[in-house]
């Protein structure tokens, strides 16, 4: 086991540590579990515009945890994938799920209660595992990444007739500012500069007490739309979902449920119309933070 760090401080940390250290060698091998049961089957796949998937396609999916050198750290990357799996399979997959969970838990309580230890933790586990360590090294690949070591495994509840995939590129997250935290913000900017100028003379003329919202646009992902052959016993008939990891349905004799071919890339333009009940301003207000007044 790599040596905790002694300025972890307290045995509160060092026990933490050595659970998530413990929980991180039970994901790699349920991982490796499922994986190897994928290999073993190779149930019917498709992968997104690939013709014929390599063997080992899904170990390199699975186990794609690790930052590039120099990524940004918001940027995963994405395996659109479809898989016709058996029971024992689709059991296998949420034994990964189950396994992600609680190593994201973990890091979320070591984030909570030592919050300085989290760098140390991220930096040491994979010497858990030193063909690991050693093939991240050789492909000049980093630390842990957070984002793709616990997103989970699609899994269809029931047996899907069909998947339709699409491009969702209107997708933005909106954080509600008050007008003091945005002077706030624009202070922190190089306020001999002209535009920052005029953006604190445009927040100074609105009402102290107006809500803002601070908008930034999210990177075009893979949307997939599952229609089940019956309906669920709450009646839906479908289910949407982020496809940026494969999707396992139940197997039907082998068979792949009918899935459309979207583009290879997402579309350059807006396809879907704006909503006409959209509460913001369409222009922006401060531009430097991106933000927008509400209507």
């Amino acid at each position: 086991m790599a040596e905790i760090n002694a300025n972890s401080s307290s045995p509160s940390a060092y026990h933490l540590l050595l659970q998530l250290e413990q929980q991180f060698d039970h994901l790699i091998a349920t991982i490796e579990a499922a994986v190897s049961l994928y290999e073993q089957q190779l149930p019917a796949t498709w992968l997104f515009h690939q013709t014929t998937p390599s063997s080992d396609w899904l170990r390199k999916a699975l186990f794609d945890m690790w930052h590039e050198q120099d990524q940004d750290g918001r940027e995963t990357r994405n395996y659109i994938a479809v898989v016709a799996a058996n029971d024992e399979l689709l059991m296998a997959i949420d034994t990964v799920n189950q396994a992600k969970v609680s190593f994201s838990d973990q890091l979320q309580h070591i984030k909570q209660a030592f919050p300085q230890t989290l760098s140390d933790a991220k930096s040491r586990l994979p010497q858990r595992h030193p063909h690991v360590d050693e093939v991240l090294r050789r492909n000049g690949l980093a630390r842990l990444h957070l984002k793709q070591s616990w997103r989970q495994l699609p899994i269809a509840q029931a047996p899907v007739s069909r998947i339709r995939f699409a491009w969702y590129s209107s997708g933005r997250s909106i954080k509600r500012l008050s007008v003091q935290e945005a002077e706030h913000k624009l202070l922190q900017l190089d306020t001999d500069a002209p535009h920052i100028r005029i953006q604190l003379r445009k927040l100074a003329g609105i009402p102290s007490g107006e809500v803002l919202a601070q908008v930034q646009t999210q990177a075009p992902l893979m949307r997939a739309n599952l229609f089940f052959t019956e309906p669920l016993d709450d009646g839906h008939t479908r289910r949407a979902l982020n496809a940026a990891m494969p999707i396992f349905v139940p197997d039907n004799n082998q068979r792949l449920p009918h899935i459309n071919l979207p583009t290879p890339e997402p579309p350059i333009t807006r396809t879907r119309a704006r909503r006409r009940d959209e509460k913001l301003e369409q222009d922006v207000f401060l531009t430097s933070l991106r933000v927008y007044r509400y209507r």
